[in-house]
């Protein structure tokens, strides 16, 4: 079920009906919104829905005898939580966490590894067993061992690596003593399969969204109308934009032959605006249905292709996946705490991780190998880059920053290129082609400016005003002129509209 779909649309207006009617009624709205969620996932395939309701069980009983465990050994820390709201209950344990973690008896590691054992076990079976036996069989072939080995072609269940993240999340931070582990497992149920982001996320923090699925919601006109907003604009981003500018790249990657420079570089800037429209639509819808029945999804994109090196980039892209690669990876692996070696490797590994995390292919390996040098290089070079900009003159800061800006997003370029690549052996044919077979004949680059140009000066101003939601402060009449301009947008150039999010397959 798509949310560029009327049965989504149909879907939606139920739901969002029946959650209305029972406001008041705490309960039997979480299972209206439980129904709902698995409903949502299981119009994709109804197989998987046990996938994720074993997920849910797993870490809903792992958590609460983790949880159980920790008050026993430390009692005098963490006193009776009986009765107490979710926020008071996250404040206390907050207080105990460090005695917690640090006097852990072994029987609440062992709940954890069995966590992150069958979360991980399930994840590496459905997206990564192929992959890595492929691996491993081209590797013994090119020593002169063949084999010939048998692969489960295995169908991808959807959203599989942003829920499985989720409820890992919420295993170690009970596991750390950051939150306490939640007792009613309908409650629990809700916060892994709440449908708005099942598949592609945000990925969202127990400590942070669990509270709101345990306390009544309420409705105002205010969330009604900002809700309607991001979903119009995520709705936009990804049916006029994301979609028309698809074409575009499809046919020249899956090209049979090599395009020229002109159309490759033109390609590459239009699949940058592509899968940022894509995953960000996506995502604003989200928000925008989740802002509608009374939740609150944190941001996932600030303004990414403003950044100016790749640590802004990675705070302002995909946000809940990086801060989850460096709180519950990055930073266990030792952060930038044990020597600048060890910073680099620590670096390296996470990038190279989060790039297998998108998909089992090589291009994604690659694509975080990049990004990890990216982030290793700019850290070396860092304080050089300080001393640089103080000798710039003051009347020249604002043309010096918008330089690095450029400069770095074609940085991220090169990033998207390897990323969208087909396959291997194509990048460093598209990267040749870029810069020696330059030619603007036939490449599209009208296209991609008609598409592109309301994106950037609409995100030219937000960056200027530091203002995500500047539409909703504009005069009245700059408003609606801006709304109808979305609708007529979606109605005459949203032919694609089945055209799935790029983040489903991941």
């Amino acid at each position: 079920m798509l949310f560029n779909s009327f049965v989504f649309a149909a879907f939606f207006f139920v739901v969002s009906a029946f959650c209305l009617a029972s406001m008041r009624r705490l309960v039997v709205q979480n299972l209206l919104l439980l129904v709902a969620s698995y409903f949502f996932y299981g119009w994709w395939d109804w197989r998987f829905l046990s996938l994720i309701a074993l997920s849910t069980v797993i870490d809903f009983l792992c958590g609460r005898e983790i949880d159980r465990r920790t008050k026993s050994t430390e009692p005098s820390s963490s006193p009776s939580t009986r009765g107490h709201s979710p926020e008071e209950r996250i404040h206390q344990d907050e207080v105990a966490a460090a005695g917690a973690y640090a006097h852990s008896p072994r029987a609440r590691k062992a709940f954890l590894i069995i966590s992150v054992t069958a979360n991980l076990g399930i994840l590496g079976f459905f997206k990564y067993f192929d992959f890595f036996v492929t691996g491993c069989a081209d590797l013994l072939n090119t020593i002169g061992l063949p084999l010939s080995p048998r692969l489960l072609n295995v169908v991808l269940p959807v959203g599989i690596s942003f829920y499985t993240f989720q409820t890992l999340s919420y295993t170690i931070d009970v596991y750390r003593g950051v939150i306490r582990a939640e007792r009613s497992l309908l409650n629990f149920a809700v916060f892994v399969a709440f449908f708005p982001q099942l598949v592609a996320g945000p990925i969202l923090r127990a400590r942070d969204f669990l509270p709101q699925v345990c306390r009544p919601r309420q409705l105002r006109a205010s969330h009604v109308y900002d809700g309607s907003y991001l979903i119009l604009w995520g709705l936009f981003k990804k049916v006029v934009i994301a979609d028309n500018l698809a074409m575009e790249v499809d046919r020249v990657f899956g090209a049979e032959t090599l395009p020229h420079g002109g159309a490759v570089l033109v390609a590459v800037y239009a699949f940058a605006v592509q899968i940022y429209c894509d995953f960000s639509g996506y995502t604003d819808i989200a928000r925008g249905v989740a802002r509608m029945m009374g939740f609150d999804i944190p941001l996932n994109f600030n303004l990414p292709y403003f950044a100016r090196n790749p640590s802004e980039f990675w705070r302002r892209w995909h946000i809940s996946l990086s801060s989850w690669l460096r709180d519950y990876l990055y930073i266990p692996l030792g952060g930038s705490r044990k020597g600048p070696r060890r910073t680099a490797i620590n670096l390296a590994l996470t990038m190279i991780l989060g790039g297998l995390w998108h998909g089992a292919a090589w291009t994604f390996v690659l694509w975080g190998v990049y990004h990890g040098v990216l982030l290793v290089v700019h850290k070396a070079v860092k304080p050089y880059l300080q001393s640089w900009a103080r000798l710039v003159p003051r009347r020249c800061v604002i043309l010096h920053d918008w330089i690095i800006i450029a400069g770095f997003f074609h940085l991220t370029c090169v990033g998207w290129l390897i990323f969208r690549a087909e396959s291997v052996e194509q990048i460093p044919r598209m990267l040749a082609a870029a810069v020696t077979s330059f030619s603007l004949t036939g490449s599209g680059i009208k296209t991609l400016v008609a598409y592109a140009l309301p994106l950037v000066l609409l995100q030219v101003a937000q960056y200027y005003k530091d203002d995500l939601l500047l539409v909703l402060r504009w005069p009245v009449l700059a408003r609606g002129l801006a709304y109808c301009a979305m609708f007529y947008g979606l109605v005459l150039y949203g032919g694609r509209s089945d055209a799935p999010f790029i983040y489903f397959q991941f």
